[in-house]
């Protein structure tokens, strides 16, 4: 029989829920989701748009995301190969949020550095 949580705990260290936060989280992960929450793209799209990611992290970034089920790889037997990557309705529901708190950061970013730079 398969574990059932009702509801998860990420401040429990045997939870799931925080390895899946890991990966939501993670530096690449955000940028992941917010660049999906538009709509599908392929690997080569979402390398141009993420600036500064690998090849290979941004491979395991969409292999951890997609085994946590945040999104669907679908792959084409065409030559040059072509793989679209899409969130899946829970990948949409964590990139709403993740977008919110990235607008709030891109709109805030100003206030934030004053403070910062205040703070050394």
């Amino acid at each position: 029989m398969e574990n059932f949580f009702e509801r998860g705990n990420v401040l429990a260290s045997a939870c799931p829920s925080r390895q899946i936060l890991q990966h939501l989280t993670s530096r690449w992960g955000v940028l992941v989701l917010i660049s999906l929450h538009s709509g599908t793209k392929r690997f080569s799209e979402l390398r141009r748009m993420i600036d500064g990611v690998s090849e290979r992290m941004l491979t395991k970034t969409l292999q951890e995301l997609e085994a946590d089920g945040m999104l669907i790889r679908k792959s084409y037997n065409t030559v040059p190969p072509h793989v679209d990557y899409t969130l899946t309705p829970f990948g949409i529901q964590a990139s709403n949020k993740m977008f919110e708190l990235v607008d709030w950061l891109e709109t805030n970013l100003g206030g934030i550095l004053q403070q910062k730079s205040k703070n050394p």
